[in-house]
């Protein structure tokens, strides 16, 4: 029964990729292989048909501007002076560097969204100076990598894009009810670095009074404001226009390429150098973007072919499980995946699997689009293969073992489920803004 053979077929893809065959090719040539072996070669007809029109989707347009936005910033060294700033702000405070780490990080996401930039940049900077005032080992390193995935969740997320694409759900309102989801990660994040600062000050100590009073004596005002005023203009023009139904997602994005460029300039950091570095790296970004949503485009008309997720809903329905039941299956099943394959992976594959299913319950699909946009942020930080931490490792000091990276990454870990089950239990979190903000355009 062709069923039976769409199980086959998601079971060869899946084992291939524990295999670690290329995930791109693996979607299309198993789905192309099977395709022809049931279909025949009609099958290759209706291919470029679908592959063309993902393409020309209008909405993915967004994925290589804010791409673009993102490493754009990233060579601006607006992050550095804003992280120094917060820095000095937070100083006095126990945990305070910590604190500014994790601020820093909500303001990067919301402005690039881009999580390897900012482990990146963060781990550069932060690191070594969060070592030096004598910050535990383990909660620098966590606190870094936990603060630079939040580009995962706080929008603009290009992982929220592609959700939104999969779940064909307007990516305005994904961006607006991810937006008390991330706040509240950052609250969460916050309240553990306080509790570690008062349960073990050793760990977390406080900046040099010095090295405060230096930084107070000397254009403190004017440095907060040149530090925020900037990315915050950024924020408002993408952010603010989509909100504010000024602009598409797109259109916002394009905003936000142009405005991210202007920043560089101001910061006199643009030069040839810098745009041949960015373009190459959005090129390479954005294609593999693509030639893995050609590959889910394969693997989705195949499997829909065989009627596999008609016949996945059948046992679901057949099963007697509720809404609730599934749901919990699914984001045990996504988070057990993250610890082997990408976001991107999980969201071209499981996603287009689960959605229909959760359509016919009658389930809100923009509160799932969050649930699942939380559970991946978790495949940046879960080992052996989160991307968060492999970005820092590249750029620690050599005394900082992988053991200690990933000792540290385990409390935030913990934080991101206790966040994702509060959305669960409270989906208003997520439904509540989108509601405001459509009765008061």
């Amino acid at each position: 029964m062709p069923e039976y053979i769409s199980l086959v077929l998601f079971g060869t893809v899946f084992a291939m990729l524990l295999l670690g065959f290329p995930v791109a090719f693996t979607l299309g040539g198993v789905s192309l292989i099977f395709g022809y072996l049931t279909f025949g070669l009609d099958f290759f007809q209706l291919m470029p048909l679908r592959i063309w029109g993902t393409m020309t989707n209008y909405v993915l347009i967004a994925v290589p501007l804010f791409v673009y936005m993102g490493l754009m910033l990233e060579k601006s060294g607006l992050a550095e002076e804003l992280l120094e700033t917060m820095a000095m702000l937070f100083g006095k405070m126990r945990g305070g560097l910590a604190i500014s780490v994790i601020v820093v990080g909500a303001v990067l996401a919301a402005s690039t969204g881009i999580v390897g930039a900012t482990v990146v940049t963060m781990g550069l900077l932060s690191l070594p100076t969060m070592l030096k005032r004598g910050y535990s080992v383990e909660l620098s390193t966590g606190t870094i990598c936990a603060a630079g995935t939040l580009g995962q969740i706080i929008p603009p997320s290009i992982v929220l894009v592609l959700l939104g694409s999969v779940l064909n759900i307007s990516i305005g309102d994904m961006f607006i009810g991810a937006v008390i989801p991330g706040l509240l990660l950052v609250v969460l994040y916050v309240l553990w670095i306080l509790l570690i600062a008062f349960f073990r000050p050793k760990s977390a100590p406080a900046m040099p009074a010095a090295e405060l009073a230096d930084f107070r004596a000397v254009g403190m005002y004017r440095r907060i404001i040149r530090a925020f005023l900037l990315p915050f203009f950024l924020i408002l023009a993408v952010l603010g226009s989509i909100f504010a139904g000024i602009a598409s997602p797109t259109e916002a994005a394009a905003v936000g390429a142009l405005g991210a460029t202007l920043l560089t300039l101001w910061q006199k950091k643009l030069s040839m150098q810098t745009l041949r570095e960015v373009m190459r790296g959005t090129t390479t970004l954005t294609c593999m973007v693509f030639i893995l949503l050609v590959g889910a485009t394969a693997f989705g008309l195949v499997f829909r072919g065989l009627n596999g997720d008609r016949y996945i809903t059948g046992l679901i329905m057949e099963a007697g499980l509720e809404a609730h039941h599934f749901l919990f299956i699914v984001m045990l099943v996504i988070f057990i995946a993250g610890f082997f394959i990408d976001f991107i992976e999980i969201t071209f594959i499981i996603v287009p699997v689960v959605a229909p299913i959760f359509q016919h319950m009658g389930v809100d699909l923009l509160w799932v689009g969050i649930l699942i946009a939380l559970n991946l942020q978790t495949s940046f930080l879960t080992p052996p293969f989160g991307f968060s931490l492999f970005y820092l490792k590249g750029v620690a000091p050599p005394q900082v073992s992988t053991a200690q990276i990933y000792r540290g990454i385990i409390p935030f870990i913990a934080i991101q489920l206790v966040c994702l089950v509060m959305v669960v239990f409270w989906p208003e979190t997520v439904t509540w803004l989108p509601k405001v903000m459509a009765k008061h355009p």
